[in-house]
């Protein structure tokens, strides 16, 4: 059976629960249906039958909505059934590239500038219906472009502004590429949630002779970005940490960055040990892949990569040979955006499956219940190495 963690379901629910996940993100927020679909049947509390409790147990919690194009590319959002006084949870996936839409008879693939558009065309057509707008974006729209240097547009904090004005009251997002950006929007809700829990799930799942201790182990940042990433899977895991920073040309400029000249470690030696590299996405994984080249170099034993958005923008071909070449032992990252079939047939491959932690996000929020656990970790992840240390790690839910 199914069971969500322990909470006080005394408080009353903000309103009517309705999920709504935007094209691109049905699969996830049919997971994520499911799961509350089971939890809410499996509860049993003396207000099950009060009013104020009405429509809390539901086959579906899915609201069906559209987004239909014109033959022009114009697109409207459209909510097929009522929302009125509901509390809502839109769901959306930038980065999903697999969806295209016509544009003048040719194909277009959608992408994160579409979705965001998308986004706001079903908020508006809410209409100031529902009780409560909320938005869970797991890869945080513009995130990369969070600060400004010169003359350049603050994408991010602008989509933030404009989803507040609009009417929403919380953005939940799973690691920001940097959380300060929540500072354009100070005055509302805003989230941002690691999933160090699932990585070491994942990891200790599959594999049954990680020794967890800082004479074997090792947590590694592959810049001066991931840092607090890695600092805290460290502690939690009662390991050493590295990190490697990046040597730029300053005085060339390639796809709008400096270009990197080298990578330089800081930290103990990694010699015979395996190491966890962590951080928040892989791109076109050239940085991630020269971090596991030299680690191997180093004498690392294996190298297991933890990223929470795996975008392989160039492709699977460069971490194929980089596996074929030892350099690189397991890639964790997550189902929060998009992924290719091809990636899951990967021998390197594991996913860490997000649906439950978004559904009991939801399941707390509509209880206005305290999410302190959800978003610090720790304690769940001492639970799970105490059981991985007694072997008991086999079966368990991810």
């Amino acid at each position: 059976m199914l069971h969500r963690e322990e909470r006080n379901l005394e408080n009353i629910p903000v309103g009517s629960l309705g999920i709504i996940p935007i094209d691109g993100c049905q699969e996830m927020g049919k997971k994520v249906n499911d799961y509350l679909v089971r939890w809410r049947k499996e509860s049993v509390h003396e207000h099950k039958e009060d009013l104020l409790f009405h429509g809390y147990e539901k086959d579906n919690y899915i609201i069906h909505s559209q987004v239909p194009r014109f033959g022009s590319g114009e697109a409207k959002g459209t909510i097929k059934e009522s929302i009125r006084g509901m509390d809502l949870y839109l769901m959306v996936d930038v980065l999903n590239y697999s969806l295209t839409y016509s544009l003048n008879g040719e194909r277009n693939h959608m992408s994160p500038d579409d979705h965001y558009q998308n986004l706001k065309r079903i908020i508006a057509a809410v209409g100031g219906k529902a009780r409560r707008i909320n938005v869970i974006m797991p890869f945080l729209y513009e995130s990369r472009q969070h600060k400004r240097s010169g003359r350049e547009s603050l994408d991010c904090a602008l989509a933030l502004q404009e989803l507040v004005s609009m009417g929403v009251d919380n953005i939940i997002t799973f690691d920001a590429h940097d959380p300060r950006v929540q500072n354009a929007i100070p005055l509302s809700g805003f989230e941002t949630v690691p999933p160090t829990y699932q990585f070491v799930k994942g990891l200790l799942g599959r594999y049954d002779d990680i020794q967890i201790d800082s004479e074997h182990l090792m947590a590694i940042s592959p810049d001066e970005g991931a840092t607090s990433r890695a600092i805290y899977l460290a502690n939690v895991l009662g390991i050493d940490m590295g990190m490697f920073y990046k040597r730029r040309d300053y005085t060339k400029i390639v796809d709008g960055r400096n270009p990197i000249v080298a990578h330089e470690f800081l930290g103990s030696s990694v010699e015979g040990k395996d190491v966890i590299i962590i951080d928040d996405m892989i791109s076109s994984g050239g940085s991630m892949i020269d971090t596991a080249r030299q680690l191997k170099k180093m004498n690392a034993k294996r190298v297991f990569v933890c990223c929470t958005f795996g975008l392989f923008t160039d492709g699977l071909s460069a971490f194929d040979a980089a596996y074929e070449s030892c350099y690189i032992d397991r890639i964790v990252t997550t189902n929060l955006c998009y992924q290719p079939p091809e990636l899951r047939e990967k021998p390197y491959y594991i996913e860490a499956d997000m649906s439950k932690f978004i559904a009991s996000i939801i399941d707390f929020m509509n209880h206005d219940a305290s999410m302190a656990n959800i978003y610090t970790p720790t304690d769940k992840i001492h639970q799970i190495l105490d059981k991985y240390n007694n072997r008991e790690v086999s079966g368990l839910d991810i």
